[in-house]
């Protein structure tokens, strides 16, 4: 069984609710993504979700833009983020991992070759945010042969028919994107989440996962009560950004920063 079906299952013989972290691979510096991504694990993430570089994110608001920027400046890639995924499962083999990211890269390397070496790097699923599910099919099929999951957004505006068709594609778990914006934006309402939430629960036997505009313990548990997990990322990264202006070369200290917030989240949904 995938990982991520694992841990779900787990979550939900627990009766607790995922938290998925994200921070984009590289920003700001190289050698911070692996421990943070450790840090993460042992503040209370039940998945990661690694954001891969790329030079045109539409789905994501200036923070998050900026985290990309400062990471392709880095030199970071498609090929680092499967490089760091290995390196990342030396030590832990359990925690699933999520690539988030745009189409271009992926093609360019060919599904193929992309999806062997995700395999063999130890990736558990793939969001592509700009592959929507009418030009996905053929990628869908070679990621179900190597038992790797294809996580799919849905929205707010999202119509029936394209929440059928994506709740008849995806797996691992639904992302439902909370806001009519980009990452980062907005205030939630929680009352739209419910009733969207809800519906998309009619569809699927899938979790359903909330995630832009998650920024600290409270909105976290706002929405994994009505859902199955939070997923939180601007927050991090800005945690993130301010170190690196700040001038911060070590490591450990964003591991720090980020398990702060990660253990804020964790007891805000276990409590």
């Amino acid at each position: 069984m995938n990982r991520i079906n694992k841990r779900f299952e787990t979550l939900r013989q627990q009766g607790r609710k995922a938290l998925i972290p994200y921070l984009v691979l590289g920003d700001p510096a190289r050698d911070v993504t692996l421990p943070v991504m450790h840090a993460m694990v042992k503040s209370g993430a039940d998945i990661i979700e690694l954001g891969v570089p790329f030079s045109d994110p539409t789905a994501e608001g200036p923070v998050i833009q900026k985290a990309h920027e400062r990471a392709l400046l880095n030199g970071s890639s498609l090929r680092d983020a499967l490089a760091l995924v290995a390196q990342f499962r030396e030590t832990d083999p359990d925690t699933p991992v999520l690539l988030m990211g745009y189409a271009n890269p992926i093609e360019r390397m060919g599904y193929e070759t992309f999806i062997a070496a995700a395999v063999s790097a130890g990736v558990d699923g793939v969001l592509t945010v700009d592959l929507p599910p009418e030009e996905a099919e053929e990628f869908n099929q070679h990621l179900g042969k190597a038992g790797i999951e294809n996580i799919f957004l849905l929205a707010p505006t999202s119509s029936n028919d394209r929440q059928k068709m994506v709740t008849g594609m995806a797996g691992g778990f639904i992302y439902y994107v909370s806001l009519k914006g980009v990452t980062g934006a907005g205030n939630l309402d929680v009352a739209s989440v419910k009733q969207h939430v809800d519906h998309i629960r009619s569809l699927t036997d899938l979790p359903v996962c909330v995630g832009f505009g998650i920024k600290d313990g409270a909105s976290a548990r706002s929405v994994a009560e009505l859902s199955d997990g939070a997923v939180v990322g601007s927050v991090l990264v800005n945690r993130m950004a301010g170190l690196a202006e700040a001038g911060e070369s070590d490591p450990a200290a964003y591991a720090s920063a980020v398990s702060e917030l990660i253990a804020e989240m964790r007891n805000a949904l276990d409590n």
